[in-house]
């Protein structure tokens, strides 16, 4: 009873036939009978999962970021094709005097090592010297010499070899994958060494660093779990009290995320770096549809048949079961819009998990709970006996405040708009991190390395200007002329680092034979030039990294900066092409050549910047498809509106705080909206379904709020715990950025169940329009409606 009102739907003393004849009834009394079989059908199943599970691998390297059919990064890999790939790294030798003799032998003998490990080309001031000359050992006079060379012209200096206390060996490693990339890794830190005597120091750089970095630190994955499921113990020891339930519970969830996990091995897929967040959402979801189904479970009647009870509340709980999981699944396959390939993947693999979630939720779980002999209220007391009383205080409380509350809410969520899309004349858009390095922690070694040499090196970010001319064009004197033109152009235009091209090993071959490091302006040298080129390509590796072989038709130049975000490589972009307008006025002869700029860089900057449309239209997307879900649900069109207030509050909400607080949007933190809104989503089903299932017995506002919290109130406060205690177990992380999913998350979800418990029921009575109930002169409850 509730307030005097008869309850014929909590189970306590409503009548069980209508549930028990149900279609739905006869399915599940069917079901579970056949317990037996569906616990082998399992156990059959499992270990299937388990193999494709253990199959899946981690690869947090940047370019998981791209979409394989996005058209920049298809011309990137026929760039690669035709130039050859890689991924750029800089080891810098540091030292007072680095051309010392010490200094130099153990430079010689790292670089000698360096070249002998397959995959890796290493390129150096001395790898130059040692091909110009034949050859070369750490004498004096030898030592004396390539000082003179290295130090002889700026070419080497603006391209980042040669440095004030600094000798650099530029590495390109040609690994595919994490493993490849690792091992390859660990040889070269095998050459490296420790610095000793006058070697003060040897810093490593560059992303195959960074990528090797975010994948040691992803390993420690599986630990985030860890409080998850002692979080789910203890939680589960105190609200049922039963070992029996706990381990219900547990085989549950564990073959929940071994056929999530095991589908993804199936489809082929690899985790990245925001992948650890698609089981911890299956383990959530999955551990909240428990806690309703089990909390309706054990709401048994004292002398009412057990198993007819289950099945009674199986049925109560199914269509509000299946709308939250949908709701959630069709949240997360809005992620699919995406143009990152992780969240895209992510929405694919969490909304096929939640279908085998549902599956296994409502065929598994029950069959434990029989065959554990699960306890019901009856037979063991529940705890947060409390639940009972805050029922009946609330709906007074927030009708007293009930314009404070909204009004609160709407103003709080209204400040949260403005501090992720900015307002003019008041606040910026939320900043979008994008440099792969913030992903790291400040206390690590490469960090600190790479802060120190940003401002001293000409840049890490590397863009290609792809040139495509005629047959054996690159070859031409006049075209030469022009290219160097375009080089030199490059090099003086703002924000460019150093601009290498076919002209500066042209140069500096002219420098090694005694002919200066400029460019010939007298035809005949030209000339010569462009002989000689034509006979180097074919027996120089470091020239076919910038001249087609063979055809001679096509040549790049290599530009190195410190953009980092999509605007910074927008305005190097419009740089390149007014610096190659001007070259191509002044040598006619270019503009047969199609310019492209491609590289890796500035395809991550243009998938970061994507971030927020990413979040704008999966967001979107997600609101329209749950809002259907709510419209086939419930056919209410205020509690179709009313139901998605606490979700949007906590998320604009949330993003308020992260402002707040200096934290920017990243990978992660993108996925917090579309995740919060999906599973938190759940809490607002369970409560409309419930509040609207005792509105149709013609109850009042105050005594459907009673009811919805009495039967749902309890299970949305412990799923909502389990929620943010699951995701707050990110907070371990190594990665500032998943630190911060998990935090905001957690946040974002107790928020959520504030304004269930505060802006929803307020706003509910002012829609209503009703007040409180009061007793009437016959002693019954009452509701009387305010005026107008």
């Amino acid at each position: 009873m509730d307030g005097g009102v008869e309850d014929k739907t909590s189970g306590t003393s409503g009548d069980l036939r209508p549930a028990l004849d149900s279609r739905l009834g006869r399915l599940f009394s069917v079901l579970f009978e056949k317990r037996a079989w569906v616990l082998c059908l399992y156990l059959a199943v499992l270990p299937v999962a388990a193999y494709f599970a253990l199959k899946v691998g981690q690869d947090n390297s940047l370019d998981r970021l791209i979409v394989p059919t996005d058209p920049d990064y298809l011309a990137t890999r026929a760039f690669q094709q035709t130039f050859g790939g890689g991924e750029f790294s800089v080891i810098m030798i540091e030292a007072d005097d680095p051309f010392s003799l010490p200094v130099v032998e153990r430079f010689d003998r790292i670089e000698r090592g360096l070249q002998q490990i397959p995959h890796v080309e290493a390129e150096s001031a001395l790898s130059i010297y040692r091909r110009a000359k034949a050859g070369f050992e750490a004498t004096p006079d030898q030592v004396a010499a390539f000082r003179a060379f290295a130090t002889g012209t700026d070419l080497l200096r603006k391209q980042g070899l040669v440095l004030d206390h600094f000798l650099a060996i530029a590495l390109v490693l040609d690994v595919q994958g994490p493993q490849a990339r690792e091992e390859t890794l660990a040889k070269i830190d095998a050459v490296l060494g420790k610095p000793e005597g006058p070697v003060l120091g040897i810093h490593t750089l560059g992303l195959p660093y960074v990528d090797a970095y975010l994948d040691a630190s992803q390993r420690r994955a599986p630990l985030y779990f860890v409080p998850f499921v002692l979080f789910v113990v203890a939680l589960n020891i105190g609200l049922y009290r039963s070992w029996r339930t706990l381990l219900a519970f547990l085989i549950t969830l564990g073959v929940c995320l071994a056929l999530s996990v095991g589908y993804i091995g199936m489809a082929g897929g690899m985790f990245t770096i925001v992948s650890p967040m698609v089981p911890m959402t299956i383990l959530v979801t999955t551990t909240a549809t428990l806690v309703y189904l089990h909390s309706r479970f054990v709401d048994c009647p004292v002398g009412r048949d057990v198993r007819q009870h289950q099945v009674f509340a199986y049925v109560n709980k199914f269509v509000a079961c299946t709308a939250s999981i949908f709701a959630t699944a069709v949240g997360f396959a809005a992620l699919m819009v995406s143009s990152i390939r992780p969240v895209r993947d992510m929405g694919l693999w969490v909304a096929v998990s939640l279908g085998l979630t549902w599956i296994t939720v409502f065929s598994l779980f029950p069959a434990l709970q029989l065959v554990l002999r699960t306890p019901t209220q009856a037979q063991r007391a529940n705890a947060a006996a409390w639940f009972s009383s805050f029922a009946e205080w609330l709906p007074r409380v927030t009708f007293r405040w009930r314009s404070s509350l909204v009004f609160a809410a709407l103003g709080f969520a209204a400040v949260g708009a403005i501090s992720i899309f900015g307002f003019p004349g008041l606040a910026a858009p939320v900043r979008v991190l994008t440099d792969p390095v913030e992903f790291m922690r400040r206390d690590s070694k490469l960090y600190a390395d790479i802060q120190r040499f940003t401002p001293i090196i000409p840049g890490m970010s590397i863009t290609q200007v792809w040139l495509k001319g005629s047959l054996g064009s690159v070859s031409e004197p006049d075209v030469l002329s022009g290219l160097n033109d375009f080089q030199q152009r490059l090099e003086r235009a703002p924000g460019v680092g150093a601009a290498i091209g076919v002209t500066n090993i042209l140069r500096m071959i002219r420098y090694l034979g005694g002919q200066g490091d400029q460019w010939p302006n007298d035809p005949s040298a030209v000339e010569q030039v462009a002989a000689d080129l034509e006979g180097l390509v074919p027996t120089t590796p470091m020239l076919r990294r910038f001249v087609q072989p063979h055809e001679l038709a096509q040549t790049q130049l290599t530009v190195i900066t410190r953009a980092i975000d999509h605007q910074e490589f927008a305005k190097l972009e419009k740089t390149v092409r007014e610096q190659w307008t001007a070259s191509v006025k002044a040598f006619p002869v270019l503009s047969a050549f199609q310019l492209q700029t491609v590289g890796l860089a500035p395809l991550h900057a243009k998938m970061a910047q994507s971030l927020v449309p990413t979040l704008v239209e999966s967001f979107a997307l997600t609101v329209v498809l749950i809002f259907s879900t709510f419209l086939l649900v419930f056919r209410n069109g205020t509690a179709r509106l009313m139901a998605m207030i606490p979700s949007l509050f906590a998320i604009l909400v949330m993003f308020a705080i992260m402002r707040a607080i200096g934290w920017s949007l990243n990978i992660a933190t993108i996925l917090i909206a579309s995740t919060v809104l999906g599973t938190s989503e759940n809490d607002q089903i369970h409560f409309f379904y419930h509040f609207l299932e005792k509105r149709r017995d013609g109850s009042s506002i105050e005594v459907s709020l009673r009811h919805t919290l009495l039967i749902a109130g309890r299970a949305i406060f412990f799923a909502t715990i389990i929620n943010a205690g699951g995701f707050l177990a990110f907070a371990l992380a190594d990665l500032p950025a998943v630190r911060q999913f998990g935090v905001l998350s957690a946040v974002a979800f107790l928020l959520s169940m504030v304004a269930d418990f505060s802006a929803l029921p307020a706003a509910l009575w002012i829609l209503s329009r009703q007040q409180p109930d009061r007793l009437s002169t016959t002693g019954e409850l009452d509701a009387e409606r305010l005026p107008g």
